[in-house]
């Protein structure tokens, strides 16, 4: 009896050491698909009615800036769309460019995801609104056999803030994220 219960546990640690660094990770919280906030390599579309010199599309920098035609330069990395136009709209009425200014900003093609661990072709893919971490695994061609298909691990930037999180198959995913698929030991 007690061999038994001695090789049940020894047999036991190695399952509780391989449950992954994610499985003590706290479970990401949803997507924020109401207050999306722009960050580097967003793609957005800026329109001021009135005032043509102003639209176009813009890149969002590395550095979380825009260059705007007589405004200079705005940071807009953390920002949802509404609150830019409302900066912009302020920008032009405060230096008398357009008094009445109606500003909208779109955003046009978001930041990329990425994927890495045990998913057959890791690597950088463009997000779509409303993906989830199967969707992704999907994009990138499937688990190997060796794939933990119960979690994964997520990074993602909060602001100037990153952060580590855990993941299901129908966990949201962000633009920006890394989402790593972890080996599964048994």
């Amino acid at each position: 009896m007690n061999r038994r219960m001695l090789l049940s546990g020894v047999l036991a640690l190695p399952v509780a050491a391989c449950a992954g660094a994610y499985s003590d990770l706290p479970i990401a919280t949803a997507g924020p698909t109401d207050r999306y906030t722009l960050g580097p390599g967003d793609s957005i579309k800026i329109a001021v009615y009135g005032f043509d010199a102003m639209a176009g599309s813009y890149t969002v920098s590395d550095a979380g800036t825009i260059s705007l035609p007589m405004v200079s330069t705005l940071s807009v990395a953390g920002k949802s769309a509404p609150e830019l136009e409302a900066e912009i709209a302020a920008v032009l009425r405060t230096r008398d460019l357009a008094p009445n200014a109606n500003v909208s900003v779109q955003v046009e093609k978001y930041r990329p995801f990425y994927i890495l661990g045990e998913v057959q072709r890791p690597g950088q893919y463009p997000y779509v609104p409303g993906m989830t971490v199967l969707t992704a695994v999907s994009i990138a061609g499937g688990y190997t056999f060796r794939a933990n298909k119960r979690v994964a691990g997520v990074e993602r930037m909060s602001g100037t803030t990153r952060s580590k999180a855990r993941l299901e198959a129908d966990s949201s995913i962000q633009p920006g994220d890394t989402i790593v698929i972890p080996e599964a030991w048994f």
